[in-house]
């Protein structure tokens, strides 16, 4: 859905991004294939609940609309046409299209007060997925590598960020990137389809074949390492180590695994089964799973839009939250909704409502959250933050915060420190337990 405000090219797929992860991943594929059941294993689980915190991001790209989802204004002249309605926890309330999570919000934390100050799509949703400006001569990690560099486990089978972004709009936005913490914790893309396209091996090699090839390529790689020194090739070669383990790890992206009333939870659309798979992958170690949902840029049309796109959320989230919960896992997971930007207030001409960075919201839910918990307040219109306004750096502290991570610690490039957050961001206290 294109719009004047948005030229085609600010909508358009990365290409040369995506072929070039494609041709990443399609170069280690010939890695030696080991048994792997991470999810049958009862002792992985258990361990995991002790030590690993994992994160899913439900990536709403376009600009979610708070007004028809988390903040609504019924009544102003801004409001539009839906009610707001009660929900578990007493004096919250929210849009009538989100009659479900009005009955789990008593584990939901809602930021309401969020002003981060940039309404352009390109780098506003870079600014979300970091918490920050990437400087002239220093590309700063995502939210999801930095999840996986310090969740990863050095012997886990399993990658340590994927990210289904099967859309267009908004795909070259927010590629997932890991920024100076190297190739070691980029992302898994799956873009096309819910298996990744090289996980498998070729039905013309031979098992014997496929692990003479392995061992020559650890051969090769050997020699051209011995004697030099060198962190792009040691991040490129724990990478391609964790390709092996990756290959073995198909049925994990299998939904027909999955008991057909656990499918039925999360409904047909492929918000659903992503999100599904979502939930496979972090019980089965996985650090950080993004599952992005688009169109949500309606600067046309806006209420009737959220009215279709509003209820799949509604339905997706909660379900997630209820599998999570039933697994005993959602102390452990955290769910978080966000969007480069919300939408304004004020209604356009073509009944829509444009890009907002101004007063807009988001949400975590569980792993370390006050479930149950406001933060923010925006006025009666909604136009402005009133009281406890929230940036992207402190959204970002939060929930490193959350995650048992120090927002304070730092990186190395060379031997200048990086902080996680920029100095002086602290994290919102109020909503961590």
């Amino acid at each position: 859905m294109f719009h004047k405000r948005c030229t085609p090219g600010e909508h358009a797929v990365g290409r040369r991004a995506f072929l070039g992860a494609s041709t990443a991943f399609a170069a280690t594929a010939f890695a030696d294939m080991t048994g792997l059941n991470v999810l049958g294993s009862s002792a992985l689980a258990a361990d995991l609940k002790k030590t690993q915190k994992r994160v899913i991001l439900l990536w709403l790209a376009g600009g979610c609309s708070q007004l028809e989802t988390w903040d609504p204004k019924p009544g102003a002249s801004t409001g539009g046409p839906f009610r707001a309605i009660p929900t578990d926890v007493t004096g919250v309330h929210i849009s009538e299209l989100m009659p479900q999570m009005a009955q789990r919000m008593k584990h939901v934390c809602v930021m309401r007060g969020l002003d981060t100050k940039n309404g352009d799509h390109g780098s506003a949703a870079k600014l979300m997925m970091r918490g920050r400006r990437d400087e002239a001569g220093l590309k700063y990690p995502d939210l999801g590598a930095v999840v996986a560099r310090e969740m990863g486990r050095a012997d886990s089978k399993v990658p340590d960020y994927v990210t289904f972004y099967t859309q267009t709009e908004g795909r070259s936005f927010a590629p997932g990137d890991s920024g100076f913490l190297g190739a070691r914790y980029a992302p898994m893309e799956l873009t096309t389809n819910n298996i990744p396209e090289y996980i498998r091996k070729l039905d013309g090699i031979s098992d014997l074949d496929h692990k003479q090839r392995g061992e020559l390529r650890d051969l090769l790689g050997k020699q051209f390492t011995k004697g030099r020194q060198s962190e792009t090739m040691g991040s490129h070669n724990e990478a391609y180590e964790r390709v092996r383990g990756i290959m073995a790890s198909e049925s994990l992206f299998d939904i027909s695994k999955e008991p057909q009333k656990v499918r039925d939870r999360y409904g047909p659309t492929q918000f659903g089964q992503q999100a599904l798979i979502a939930r496979r992958l972090v019980e089965a170690g996985v650090p950080f799973v993004r599952v992005a949902r688009a169109w949500w840029d309606s600067h046309g049309q806006n209420f009737e839009t959220h009215q279709e796109m509003v209820p799949e959320l509604d339905h997706v989230m909660a379900a997630l939250i209820d599998d999570l919960k039933d697994r005993g896992l959602l102390n452990d997971v955290m769910i978080v909704t966000l969007s480069e930007f919300g939408r304004t207030p004020g209604i356009n001409s073509s009944l829509g409502r444009d890009h907002f960075a101004s007063a807009w919201s988001s949400t975590i839910t569980g792993c370390g959250i006050k479930g149950g918990s406001v933060y923010g307040k925006t006025d009666d219109k909604g136009n402005k933050v009133v009281a406890e306004q929230v940036d992207g750096g402190s959204l970002f502290a939060t929930i490193y915060a959350a995650l048992g991570i120090n927002p304070e610690k730092n990186y190395y490039v060379g031997s200048r420190p990086i902080p996680l957050v920029n100095p002086g961001v602290q994290a919102v206290e109020e909503v961590l337990l």
